[in-house]
């Protein structure tokens, strides 16, 4: 193989590798926060911790809502005072203001940052796409606990409040989909 062939198949090989490291990034990236619980990023159990301690934290809700996608979205509490190791259940309300179907998907995470290692969520709505039809009112339920180890970790031990926050946008083709179906369901019944 001469030198000219040699380059041109090393330079493929390096842009091959640079375009699957590209592809690679997001899941990569998604692997290593909720791993890590890095920028905030809570983990998910299946089921709360046995020890349950004295000490309390105040967990504050927080809700936005993108501008494309029509509801009005909010906690039903502002906040609550939890026992760590605790299993609490907390709820969001979520009304579609818009005159037509809509599917949202919310994005989560905990500040302070260094809490999302120790806040845990068992069952959250958060975990699957909500669909809406026009004016509906929906009370969706995210269960979770603050985890005991966050009291053996120097930057997290002395934390007094962790605020939750979601925001909802508009899945796009999911609401497409759910508007043909919805179209198909009325037009079956003329």
């Amino acid at each position: 193989m001469n030198r000219n062939a040699r380059t041109a198949l090393v330079g493929v090989g390096i842009i091959a590798a640079m375009v699957g490291l590209t592809a690679a990034s997001v899941p990569l990236y998604d692997w290593f926060c909720r791993v890590t619980g890095y920028g905030g990023t809570t983990q998910v159990s299946a089921g709360a911790p046995v020890e349950v301690l004295d000490r309390t934290i105040t967990v504050r809700f927080n809700a936005d809502v993108d501008p494309k996608l029509g509801w009005r979205f909010a906690p039903v509490e502002r906040t609550v005072d939890v026992k760590i190791g605790e299993n609490r259940l907390a709820f969001y309300s979520a009304e579609n203001v818009a005159e037509r179907p809509l599917v949202g998907t919310a994005t989560f995470n905990v500040t302070p940052y260094d809490a999302g290692p120790y806040f845990s969520k068992i069952h959250c709505f958060c975990f699957e796409e909500q669909p809406l039809m026009p004016g509906e009112t929906v009370e969706m339920p995210v269960s979770f606990y603050v985890d005991p180890a966050i009291l053996d970790d120097p930057d997290t031990a002395e934390l007094e409040t962790i605020t939750l926050s979601y925001t909802f946008f508009l899945a796009e083709r999911a609401t497409d989909e759910l508007a043909a179906e919805t179209a198909a369901g009325d037009a079956a019944e003329s």
